[in-house]
């Protein structure tokens, strides 16, 4: 059973992160997913800065010991913040 806009999902609350990257010029097509995110797009050097970035993301939202449904947009992004690197 799909849940209507107004219904409440049976799992609860449910979230997820997109990332799209849009400077590929080599025509390969770079997609990345997990549990909770998809990368989408990009040179190999943009779509792995995004993997990294959101597999820290989640290392730190598990360190919190918090779901990324549970996370405010202000807390999240300042934990991507942190998780991209330099």
């Amino acid at each position: 059973m799909i849940p209507q806009p107004n219904q409440r999902s049976p799992l609860g609350p449910r979230a997820g992160l997109l990332g799209i990257g849009f400077d590929n010029k080599d025509g390969h097509k770079r997609i990345t997913t997990g549990e909770e995110f998809a990368i989408i797009g990009g040179s190999s050097e943009t779509h792995d800065r995004m993997t990294e970035t959101l597999v820290k993301t989640f290392e730190e939202l598990k360190k919190r010991s918090k779901k990324l449904q549970q996370v405010g947009p202000k807390e999240l992004a300042e934990i991507i913040h942190k998780a991209t690197p330099r």
